[in-house]
């Protein structure tokens, strides 16, 4: 019992400062300029948006939900949460999971999934160009 309370007493604990948006910078660009985000929702629920593409195209590489939300600093709970969300949302599974076993689990994005991430580049790339040609 000792030797955890030790452990808790040497621990350093990290400390989090809020972030400044962009704009606050120490050397801002003179003028004004017009920034926006783009996320696709479905009954009123956030559907696809950059951070889920990041944690789909994760999922693909790495193959696992915990690997892929560990590379993006994010609780595993959450992705898990964001990919059951997707898949309850989407017309068919954009992530395949199967429970580990003798071979082990894996996790997979679906070709549907796949095609959501390409259609979400297409459809952001876009919304950048539409935000160049907009003149304030």
């Amino acid at each position: 019992m000792k030797q955890a309370k030790d452990k808790v007493k040497t621990m350093k604990i990290p400390k989090f400062k809020p972030k400044r948006p962009a704009r606050y910078s120490r050397h801002p660009q003179p003028g004004y300029a017009i920034k926006g985000k783009i996320w696709i929702e479905k009954d009123g629920e956030l559907y696809m948006g950059w951070g889920r593409v990041m944690l789909l195209e994760r999922i693909d590489k790495f193959g696992s939900i915990a690997e892929a939300a560990r590379s993006m600093g994010l609780a595993y709970r959450n992705a898990w949460l964001w990919v059951e969300a997707m898949n309850r949302l989407a017309p068919k599974p954009l992530v395949e999971k199967k429970v580990g076993g003798v071979g082990g689990g894996y996790t997979r994005v679906t070709e549907e999934g796949r095609g959501v991430i390409d259609y979400y580049k297409r459809l952001r790339a876009r919304f950048d160009d539409f935000l160049k040609q907009v003149e304030f």
